[in-house]
């Protein structure tokens, strides 16, 4: 018979990110009396000491997400920052509705933070899988997506958004970069310079991207957030208009924010992420990710493939008669 294992035994060895996000945020609060923090159980084992300390800005609502939201909003209104926590499907999916009236339309600012990103809670099936969350809340405006790549970047993502009054989406993962590559900076990273063409490379999947590039003459821009997006760094770095975006959820979430930034440049554009077709074999995150093409040995086929292309055919216009 197999032992049950306890929530902290289950995932203790791919927690980095949230675990720093409580011991941080659990700082913040203590020192920062205008901060506060609304939970939906997820997670709120590991804030026990702070809501014993600060019961009236800590609170857990249970597994009521849409009630979470409107608390974050309310108490943004009343002149708290809230901070709103849970998986990202429960997140940003189930209460978008509140998330547009409660936060967008009263123009609140709050702070929401993920776990779970698109399939790193793949064994729970696919309520627990968000690969739409980034993309569906791009429908929004005002939101800063920050996708940080490690622990330390998660931590300077949350300080980031402790001391700023907007809307902030940070989405944790477990999946993780062993490098730091960014520093606090207010652009993208340029991490290669080359002369075919530019990789953007969002977060997590960074790198296996730095691998799978490795003999290409290419470009890297490492981007830990996606909106803003920096096109200044895009264009100034731009060597030939090819580019491709590798992005951690949905494939195609950011190409608008791409075509936008090279709308007076003509350009070939390959997007990559998780694919739209649902994977119905719970399997690991490990294989979602080579099923979805994002394992170095496919990212490298398809860079490979990409750069070497030319394009063929070219529309012509014929004047209107």
């Amino acid at each position: 018979m197999n032992k049950l294992l306890t929530w902290e035994e289950r995932f203790a060895d791919i927690n980095a990110m949230r675990q720093r996000f409580a011991l941080v945020m659990s700082e913040l609060i203590e020192n920062t009396p205008s901060l506060a923090l609304i939970l939906a159980d997820i997670t709120a084992e590991r804030f026990t000491s702070i809501i014993h300390k600060c019961p009236d800005r800590v609170i857990n609502v249970g597994i009521r997400e849409q009630l979470m939201i409107d608390i974050a909003g309310g108490m943004s209104l009343g002149g708290l920052r809230p901070f709103a926590h849970t998986f990202s499907s429960f997140l940003i999916e189930r209460p978008f509705e509140q998330i547009k009236i409660a936060l967008n339309h009263q123009q609140a600012g709050a702070v929401l933070v993920s776990a779970g990103a698109s399939y790193d809670l793949a064994v729970d099936g696919r309520t627990h899988q968000s690969p739409a969350d980034v993309a569906l809340l791009s429908t929004l405006e005002d939101w800063k997506i920050m996708i940080p790549g490690n622990a330390q970047e998660a931590e300077h993502a949350i300080r980031k958004a402790a001391n700023d009054t907007g809307l902030y989406y940070i989405r944790l993962s477990t999946e993780t970069n062993k490098v730091t590559y960014w520093q606090e900076e207010e652009r993208f990273s340029v991490l290669k310079s080359g002369t075919r063409g530019t990789i953007i490379s969002v977060g997590p999947v960074t790198d296996r991207v730095m691998v799978a590039c490795t003999d290409l003459d290419v470009t890297v821009l490492y981007a830990p957030f996606i909106s803003p997006f920096d096109t200044e760094t895009l264009l100034r770095t731009l060597t030939v208009p090819d580019i491709v975006i590798v992005e951690p959820y949905l494939v195609g979430t950011s190409s608008f924010r791409v075509s936008n930034a090279l709308q007076r440049i003509p350009h070939r554009l390959l997007a990559l992420g998780v694919q739209q077709k649902e994977l119905r074999n719970f399997g690991t995150p490990e294989e979602h990710t080579r099923a979805h093409g994002l394992d170095t040995l496919s990212l490298k086929k398809q860079f490979t493939t990409f750069f070497d292309s030319k394009t063929v055919n070219r529309l012509t216009t014929q004047p209107v008669r």
